[in-house]
């Protein structure tokens, strides 16, 4: 059974830094696309960062260029998201997603939440000015 869980949210000021973790088992980790997404109150589900885990290759929104950064840790089956110089506009519920059928690789997809067969529940970032 594939299980993501996120965990490292919580309430900053402006400026301060978060990170996020999501760990994940039920599947081989290392061959998949993994991707954090954000939905704040009344929006859309937005990407803000994706990495290929058995490559490396990453993908940010320009939104959070800079910023952000995602990692992971294979060996313990774990995506990161540091999150720094945090804005009020961060604020939103996280979620970690993984594609294990490949439909996020190539033609910029990984943004697309419905690339995303598997979803954590969720961890809220709140940030205030």
């Amino acid at each position: 059974q594939v299980q993501l869980v996120e965990s490292g949210g919580g309430s900053v000021q402006a400026g301060g830094s978060l990170r996020l973790a999501c760990a994940a088992s039920g599947y081989t980790y290392s061959s998949v696309s993994m991707g954090w997404f954000r939905q704040a109150p009344k929006k859309e589900r937005e990407g803000v960062a994706a990495i290929w885990t058995g490559g490396g290759t990453i993908y940010y929104a320009d939104s959070v260029k800079g910023r952000f950064t995602i990692s992971q840790d294979n060996a313990k089956n774990t995506l990161y998201l540091q999150m720094n110089s945090l804005k009020p506009d961060d604020t939103a519920m996280y979620y970690c997603a993984a594609d294990t059928d490949g439909r996020s690789l190539g033609g910029g997809r990984w943004s697309d939440q419905y690339a995303y067969n598997y979803w954590g529940q969720g961890t809220q970032v709140t940030v205030s000015s």
